[in-house]
């Protein structure tokens, strides 16, 4: 919410980026970082990066010191907020609990009975035009009805 603060930004959250590199170093000596990158990241966004902060370069030519830390600069990737539009145009587009641990056809918790998640609480992404609506009745019907 304010502008100038700096966040943080885990670029691949569900990856062990160092262990990844220094894999693919030993792997593929000769590929270049941006095609190392840009197996794990969109294509075009792996070569901006290597063109405006990481030489791209065969992976033979990084050292074991450079590897550790280029996947702690993606692991902790600042960006400055510019700011927002305010709440009037303020949208929820991911998290919530993980619906693995939520029965599909009742929205109970499978860790604790008794318990259920309905509409956005959800980690549900979907389409902007009345579909998270629609989740939300269908879901709390589907509680309602096995509660």
């Amino acid at each position: 919410r304010e502008p100038g603060k700096e966040l943080l930004l885990d670029l691949l959250p569900e990856l062990d980026i160092e262990a990844f590199l220094l894999e693919r170093q030993r792997a593929q000596p000769a590929a270049e970082l941006r095609t190392v990158l840009a197996d794990v990241l969109p294509r075009r966004f792996a070569e901006r990066l290597c063109e405006t902060w990481f030489p791209s370069k065969p992976m033979r030519q990084f050292t074991h010191r450079q590897l550790p830390d280029l996947a702690r600069q993606l692991a902790h990737w600042p960006i400055v907020a510019s700011g927002t539009e305010g709440y009037r145009t303020a949208e929820v587009t991911l998290g919530g609990v993980d619906t693995d641990g939520v029965s599909s056809a009742t929205m109970e918790s499978k860790h604790q009975p008794g318990l259920y998640f309905v509409g956005e609480v959800l980690d549900v992404t979907g389409w902007l035009g009345g579909y998270n609506f629609q989740w939300a009745w269908a879901s709390g019907h589907a509680a309602g009805l096995a509660a």
